[in-house]
């Protein structure tokens, strides 16, 4: 199975993301936190990327977290994005409001 190399920019890191494998998965098999992780299915938005150099496929992402016009620019989720070449990406920061609401825990019943 043929692999393609990617490198994180945000913290000088690099992978290899097998052939048919989103870029979340990648990291998280080999113990990386670029990003935070939420609901891996492209519809809340915490694992959003910039791609900065290579080519990818995109699976089906919410339109709030990754509009059209985000995209094109390669402003993607990590969850969602199949390399067809090597790529250079970069993490991008979650908004304070994100932050908060992935790190608050609801009390034990």
């Amino acid at each position: 199975m043929a692999g393609f190399q990617v490198f994180n920019r945000t913290t000088g890191d690099h992978f290899i993301c097998q052939e048919g494998q989103s870029v979340l998965k990648a990291m998280e098999q080999l113990g990386m936190k670029c990003v935070p992780v939420g609901c891996r299915g492209g519809g809340c938005g915490f694992c959003k990327i910039r791609v900065l150099e290579g080519d990818f496929e995109c699976g089906k992402m919410s339109k709030v977290h990754a509009p059209p016009e985000a995209v094109e620019k390669g402003e993607v989720l990590a969850c969602r994005i199949y390399p067809l070449t090597d790529l250079t990406i970069e993490c991008v920061p979650l908004p304070e409001a994100a932050l908060a609401k992935q790190t608050t825990t609801k009390p034990l019943r």
